[in-house]
């Protein structure tokens, strides 16, 4: 059971709290805003967890230790708040899932290294996430394996694109299928536990229950999550 009370949401820590964050690599953060909501019956990111959405909570974990933010999806969900320090993007492959996604926001980023991560994951661990760009040199792709592969809580290199290109065009899908074709570092769920939020990390949104768990945690309370 995780102590939420112990976990105060980095989004409420004074940033000088943190100064070895702001020592990381700095990266590009891809965030994938193109899947249905058909469970929450509304725009998932536009879903509100006390007082601010899934995708403004997203975006304030991300912003410490990114030079550029990118929201992937179809044009239909961009009625996102303007911000003038985030980029949309329209999906290169229209309908081809996470990977379609991936690959245009590696298309549009100005960086080598590259977090990805899903518009419904409220408590990001930045501390984690600094971890795994730490660990990026080298590999093609970070992900973490948490019983099963997390493909978006993960760092993408520029280098993945001739590969996704490939598996695109023959209509290739399966994210799982493309991590064995490139150099990857899995991270484990035991590296994972070391970090303040930790598995909370990859903790993502898509039903009405989950919402309501999400306010809970967000407001501090032990939920047992």
């Amino acid at each position: 059971m995780v102590n939420l009370l112990k976990l105060l949401p980095y989004g409420r820590r004074d940033k000088s709290e943190n100064p070895p964050l702001l020592r990381v690599l700095m990266v590009t953060s891809i965030v994938l805003a193109g899947g249905g909501s058909s469970r929450l019956g509304v725009n998932k990111a536009l879903a509100i967890i006390d007082g601010k959405s899934l995708i403004q909570r997203v975006v304030e974990r991300l912003t410490p230790i990114s030079e550029q933010i990118l929201i992937v999806g179809s044009s239909c969900h961009f009625s996102f708040p303007s911000d003038c320090s985030i980029e949309y993007r329209d999906d290169l492959y229209s309908g081809k899932g996470p990977l379609g996604g991936i690959y245009t926001g590696l298309v549009a980023s100005k960086s080598l290294y590259n977090l990805v991560v899903a518009c419904d994951m409220p408590f990001l661990s930045t501390e984690l996430l600094c971890y795994m760009i730490k660990l990026s040199p080298g590999f093609d792709v970070v992900v973490p394996r948490i019983k099963r592969i997390e493909p978006l809580h993960a760092v993408y290199s520029k280098s993945c694109l001739n590969s996704m290109k490939s598996q695109l065009d023959k209509g290739e899908l399966g994210i799982t299928r493309f991590l064995s074709m490139v150099n990857v570092r899995y991270v484990e769920q035991e590296e994972c536990q070391a970090f303040a939020l930790g598995l909370l990390s990859f903790f993502n949104v898509n039903s009405q229950a989950d919402l309501v768990r999400a306010s809970i945690v967000a407001k501090g309370e032990d939920t047992g999550l």
